[in-house]
């Protein structure tokens, strides 16, 4: 079950929410153009940059990439020099894309609540989790690195 909360299934909820609104519901608001179609790339593409650049990064340092289990190492390297959470804003900005995509333009209200859970379901449990085990070297992380960006 604990597969089911993990925010790669969170992230397809939300975007499959998306795409039946733009389907259901379009209440004849459209953004769809080029240079929309152009921006959702640049979103789901550079989305998925940063989570595989993140992914990377944990490998690198042979720890858990998934958010409920416990690191075995505090990565501060690559990616993570500019954002705590490059996986999760890859997240946002894939739905961003996907929302501009779908030509869901009441979805877009998605993208706050997505943030939303991303942060009290999973962000703040991972932070509290590295506070505990690295103390101090968290405590400077957090300090030098913002949670975004």
């Amino acid at each position: 079950m604990r597969w089911i909360d993990l925010p790669p299934v969170w992230l397809v909820g939300f975007a499959a929410l998306a795409w039946v609104q733009a389907r259901v519901l379009p209440m004849g608001l459209s953004l769809n153009g080029a240079v929309t179609d152009l921006l959702s790339g640049i979103l789901v593409g550079g989305g998925i940059i940063l989570a595989i650049m993140a992914v990377v990064e944990f490998r690198r340092h042979r720890t858990t990439v998934l958010p409920h289990e416990t690191p075995s190492t505090m990565v501060q390297s690559g990616i993570y020099k500019r954002s705590r959470n490059p996986i999760y804003l890859g997240d946002v900005l894939i739905l961003a894309g996907l929302i501009l995509r779908f030509d869901a333009v009441l979805s877009l209200v998605l993208l706050p609540i997505f943030v939303w859970l991303l942060e009290r379901r999973f962000i703040i449990p991972e932070e509290d989790r590295l506070r505990r085990i690295f103390r101090a070297d968290f405590a400077r992380y957090e300090r030098k690195t913002r949670r975004w960006i």
